[in-house]
């Protein structure tokens, strides 16, 4: 009997995120505090978003709401590493960078963490940037994900090509 395998990757809905950041932009500029503020957010670059703003705290406010738009999306918060706002001439600009793909330290960190309490006879593969986990038994494979799910890790974890 073959291996049943499943990968575990982390990868962003670029659409959910375009129309996270298009809803922000939208709010931003009907609501009235930020009204006369200069309070921006766009893409810059691939992977980037950048908010702008003529204080420190309506930059900040920009970025709760992009936040509040992503998790009503279903995106997970762990996919946005924002920085902190730096005065850029008259106004603050803030740099936030979306993460995708599991990194060798994290896909090392997984790997031990399902080879020390998972159940015996998994065997985890690092494969680029994802990770393929393979047993015998399906039940096994269901532990493994119920596992990852319950471990508070620092990247958004998805679960495909379950066979």
């Amino acid at each position: 009997m073959a291996d049943s395998s499943f990968d575990v990757v982390s990868k962003i809905d670029r659409q959910e995120v375009d129309n996270a950041l298009n809803q922000t932009v939208k709010e931003v500029g009907h609501r009235f505090d930020f009204k006369g503020t200069g309070a921006s957010i766009s893409w810059s670059g691939q992977n980037d978003v950048e908010i702008k703003a003529n204080s420190e705290e309506r930059a900040n406010a920009v970025l709760d709401v992009f936040k509040e738009k992503l998790i009503k999306r279903g995106l997970s918060l762990k996919v946005l590493d924002a920085g902190e706002p730096k005065l850029s001439g008259k106004e603050y600009r803030l740099m936030a960078a979306l993460k995708e793909g599991i990194d060798q330290e994290n896909a090392k960190k997984i790997s031990k963490l399902i080879r020390d309490e998972g159940p015996k006879g998994i065997k985890a593969q690092i494969q680029g940037d994802e990770l393929r986990v393979s047993s015998k038994k399906k039940d096994d494979l269901q532990e493994v994900i119920t596992l990852l799910k319950g471990k508070d890790l620092d990247i958004a974890l998805q679960f495909t090509n379950y066979r």
